[in-house]
């Protein structure tokens, strides 16, 4: 059986960022390359005020990016319970939260997004940036957020803004561009596309002290996000888009007012390296040009603070869409990495995979929706982890269901030693794996997909006589079957155990080879053909199978493969005739840790086996893959060769050879 041959071939990237660190030495061991693993070049100022960045309460958390306003303030409260300083910038303006991700990267402080100020001019596109491959979906976001009434209207805060302001215990914010700011916080303001003299300017900088800052490459359309993720301290690159020129000061006017009725005092910071600041009166605050400083504050008004420890264990996922990138500023300024997961499935490919190996997380934060629930996100990224990927890479046994470059298998069958039930057998071990992988030489011409080889073992085989245990199955010992499947798993070769239960049940039968599916490389495979019923023997009827006794082994390993952390496994079921599975309209493929595939391994002449496929895949259950099988001696006129097995439509998944 096989899987159809679906394929959406998408890009993907893995992007692992080293986690940033906290202020002061000693907070214990970095990630590899970590830009942040020591202190910063100035010492610790004695009143500085810290931020304070936390992990996720579970492994696992799912933020949906569907409203950026909101999903900006769901990432500050996931990440952040202390901040004396957070960045604004306009949701509209998407050279100002360039601006606005050095500045909070470099401070270690969370991004809002506001509306623009009262009587602002419009800016540019919204700020959202995507990570590549996979499309948008919705979710519950992980928290709730106060509703974003405020923002469309000119000057409005966003309640759900001005709450989380509140929650941080924030006593400054730094506005970039022309962004409304909540009542309450001293404000310091600097213009969008600020050079990094200006921005150091603004955040209080100074020989010592202060957060250190330096001149970024630009950066051209469509990279925004990866600019933002690659965003570290000390030395944090001040980010602006190609063509930009340094941003100017506010008009003479004043700097754009806070929330109307507020009395916030402000300090415009604008101009380039070579432009003083401009004085500029607020009209509801003293003068601009007045430095507003108190012990423990810097001469820009802002307060001297100390970054934040990142969260030991966690880290960001991205790769389900779009992200806003205040989000990501957010995210790196509280010291996480960034794991690009194509298809926003963590075990999807190898890169991925490895990426997570690394990094071992306890905790992950997922920014988009569309990675699912955070119960199931936790246990594929607990797969991940292991490090361990299926032959032909990433832990996914059909990758093409996500859109992404696809698999295919093609495998001998039968019982090690016994030729009489395939060409497995006709053979020693080491001559089997060479055959095998001939056999899977010969696709790779004909598909774009890795095509990966396989052997499948008839683990139990169908008897004419009954046997000491009265089943009329002939249970192979594990120590049989052994020696070739570890030989197999040596070459990069995929496993299936194939059952002919007789007058006993599948479940019970695959419960004896537990010990050989717990290995990562190796699936199952059920012949209803060989199941009996009480009084029935082999040959005199075809076998069949309720699906409820199939759907009982597709829980059980899927359950296996979820306590042991294993890649996917293949859930083949071996069928001919409508009648071995009976009511296969339930069939269970809901299962995330299994591939179902349905092998239509009928012999004889090749226009009766394409009818035979024809007629099996007609009301199949969605979600499965396609199998095909070619026998050597009972095919007529001939055996298909690998051109006409793949000119089959679809084009099968899983080919076998008997």
């Amino acid at each position: 059986m096989r899987w159809s041959g679906r394929r959406r071939v998408t890009a993907l990237t893995v992007l692992v960022v080293a986690a940033l660190a906290g202020c002061t030495a000693g907070t214990g061991p970095q990630p590899t390359g970590s830009p942040t693993g020591a202190a910063p070049t100035s010492p610790p100022v004695p009143s500085a005020a810290p931020f304070r960045a936390t992990a996720p309460a579970g492994p696992a958390l799912v933020l949906d990016m569907a409203d950026p306003v909101r999903a900006a303030v769901a990432a500050s409260r996931t990440l952040f319970v202390e901040a004396p300083v957070v960045v604004l910038a306009p949701v509209d303006d998407s050279a100002a939260q360039l601006t606005a991700a050095s500045a909070a990267v470099a401070l270690g402080a969370p991004v809002l997004l506001t509306a623009p100020a009262a009587g602002a001019p419009a800016a540019s596109p919204p700020s959202t940036s995507s990570a590549p491959t996979a499309p948008s979906a919705s979710s519950a976001p992980a928290a709730p957020v106060p509703s974003a009434g405020a923002t469309g209207a000119p000057g409005g805060v966003d309640p759900g803004v001005a709450a989380e302001v509140a929650r941080l215990g924030t006593t400054a914010v730094l506005v970039v561009g022309a962004a409304a700011a909540p009542p309450g916080p001293v404000v310091v303001r600097v213009a969008a596309g600020a050079d990094a003299a200006t921005l150091a300017r603004a955040l209080g900088a100074g020989p010592g002290h202060g957060p250190s800052l330096a001149a970024g490459a630009p950066v051209a359309a469509g990279g925004a996000a990866a600019a933002v993720i690659g965003l570290a301290r000390p030395g944090t690159a001040v980010l602006r888009a190609a063509g930009a020129t340094a941003g100017s000061a506010p008009a003479a006017t004043g700097a754009p007012p806070a929330a109307p009725g507020t009395t916030s005092p402000t300090a415009a910071v604008a101009g380039t390296a070579a432009t003083a600041p401009t004085t500029a009166a607020s009209s509801d605050g003293p003068a601009a040009g007045l430095r507003l400083t108190s012990p423990g504050s810097s001469a820009s008004g802002l307060p001297l603070t100390a970054p934040p420890t990142a969260p030991p264990g966690t880290v960001a996922l991205v790769g389900a869409g779009p992200v806003p990138l205040a989000v990501l500023a957010t995210v790196r300024a509280a010291g996480l990495p960034v794991v690009d997961v194509p298809a926003a499935d963590p075990r999807a490919t190898s890169s991925a995979v490895q990426a997570l190996a690394h990094a071992k997380p306890s905790h992950v934060v997922a920014l988009g929706g569309g990675f699912g629930p955070a119960d199931r996100l936790a246990e594929r990224v607990a797969a991940a982890a292991t490090g361990v990927e299926l032959p032909g890479g990433g832990q996914l046994y059909f990758p093409q269901d996500e859109g992404l470059p696809g698999k295919r298998y093609v495998a001998l069958y039968g019982s090690p030693g016994m030729p009489a039930l395939g060409v497995l057998g006709e053979q020693d071990v080491p001559a089997t794996i060479a055959r095998a992988q001939a056999h899977a030489a010969l696709y790779r011409a004909l598909t774009p997909d890795t095509v990966v080889a396989g052997v499948e073992i008839i683990a139990t085989i169908a008897s004419a006589g009954a046997g000491a245990d009265g089943n009329y199955s002939t249970e192979r010992p594990v120590a049989d079957l052994l020696p070739l499947v570890q030989a197999a798993g040596a070459a990069g070769m995929t496993v299936v155990l194939d059952l002919q239960p007789g007058r006993t049940d599948f479940l019970t039968q695959a419960k004896e080879y537990e010990s050989l599916l717990e290995l990562p490389y190796v699936s199952l495979a059920l012949d209803p053909e060989w199941r009996l019923g009480p009084t029935q023997v082999h040959l005199k009827q075809i076998g069949h199978v309720d699906v409820d006794e199939v759907n009982a082994v597709a829980a059980w390993l899927a359950r296996l493969v979820a306590d042991h952390h294993l890649p996917q496994k293949a859930l083949v079921l071996h069928e001919f005739a409508l009648s071995m599975i009976t009511g296969r309209d339930r069939l269970d493929t809901s299962h995330d840790e299994l591939a179902v595939v349905i092998h239509v391994d009928g012999q004889g002449s090749q226009p009766a086996k394409v009818g035979t496929w024809n007629a099996i895949r007609q009301g199949a259950p969605a979600g499965v893959h396609w199998g095909w099988k070619n026998f050597y001696d009972e095919d007529t006129p001939a055996m298909l060769d690998p051109a006409g097995t793949y000119a089959i439509r679809p084009t099968p998944d899983l080919v076998t050879y008997q």
